[in-house]
């Protein structure tokens, strides 16, 4: 598969990947890989949701370490990122219209290539959007998935000055004039990586270094910053999660795992979030960032020592 996925030097392709793309109900090409387990006996299937601007080959560890605990992994690219479709013709925008064509996608995902050919049960990682567009498919994924291990979600802005509502208002006026496609931070990626000191997902500068190599050997797989219209997506979609009346409709476990140092996200929406679940765990990894799948082994290893005890038999084959 190596047409399909795209290794650097300390980040290989994982065993006998395979994968390829689906056409959405709209149109839309849509990268996807399997990963079978390495480890016996064989105890399911994870369904890796990455975040915004993340790429499959950015969790080939990650693949590799559930692989060894006998689990498969099916994950993709989700529209307008990755290897993926992009939705508008600068590829640089991170672009959605609503999070429901994530979910959308998602639902496919499982009908046409997840039930058909990866063994259950079934179980979802996913992190930061990710995290919020498996909230947002939970009530459909019911009867497919039996427990969601979820990283950091994008509840909302970490010391945020106003509600989620007003940046969904505020959002909403823009896109009314015309301009959600414009940026809403950052702007295009930049030609030079940025440097390790100032970055705010990991401590740890040997995965920082392999992330950015990633993208800087594939630009193509990257992107710059949100627009109007994918912040305002992610505000509406943070809304429908938060209802109380959409959290009572969450029927499958959750384990909620949030960064004590994160600056991306609001470490405590998420802390509030896991109290009101009915079915919810939370943990706090102190002194982890953002990204804890990419972080050092002192944070990750509590990350997983918490999934081998949430996700049933993985704890011995750990």
């Amino acid at each position: 598969m190596t047409d399909l996925f795209h290794e650097i030097p300390g980040n290989p392709t994982p065993e006998n990947a395979a994968g390829g793309f689906f056409t959405t109900r709209d149109g839309k090409k849509i990268r996807y890989g399997l990963f079978p387990a390495t480890g016996r006996p064989m105890r399911g299937t994870v369904v890796v949701l990455t975040g915004r601007n993340e790429c499959i080959e950015k969790y080939f560890e990650t693949i590799r370490d559930l692989a060894e605990r006998g689990l498969g992994v099916a994950t993709l690219d989700w529209r307008g990122q990755g290897g993926s479709d992009r939705m508008i013709r600068d590829r640089q925008r991170g672009y959605v219209r609503s999070f429901r064509d994530y979910t959308s996608d998602l639902e496919q995902f499982f009908e046409e290539i997840v039930l058909p050919d990866c063994r259950g049960p079934y179980y979802i990682l996913a992190h930061s959007a990710g995290a919020v567009i498996a909230l947002l498919a939970a009530p459909s994924m019911v009867n497919r998935v039996r427990r969601m291990v979820l990283i950091a979600p994008f509840l909302t802005l970490p010391d945020l000055p106003v509600s989620i509502t007003t940046v969904r208002r505020v959002c909403s006026f823009f896109c009314y004039l015309g301009l959600g496609r414009l940026y809403a931070a950052w702007g295009p990626r930049k030609r030079l990586p940025p440097p390790f000191a100032t970055n705010k997902v990991t401590t740890d500068p040997v995965r920082f270094a392999r992330n950015t190599q990633i993208y800087k050997t594939y630009p193509q797989l990257a992107l710059g910053g949100p627009t109007i219209r994918w912040l305002r997506a992610a505000a509406q979609a943070a809304e429908a999660v938060s209802d109380p009346d959409y959290m009572a409709r969450i029927k499958i476990p959750l384990l909620m795992i949030a960064a004590g140092t994160d600056q991306v996200v609001s470490t405590k929406a998420v802390e509030a979030y896991a109290r009101h679940l009915r079915l919810g765990s939370l943990l706090m990894i102190d002194g982890a960032r953002h990204e804890i799948l990419q972080e050092a082994d002192i944070y990750r290893e509590p990350f997983l020592a918490a999934f081998d005890a949430f996700i049933p038999g993985t704890d011995d084959a750990a």
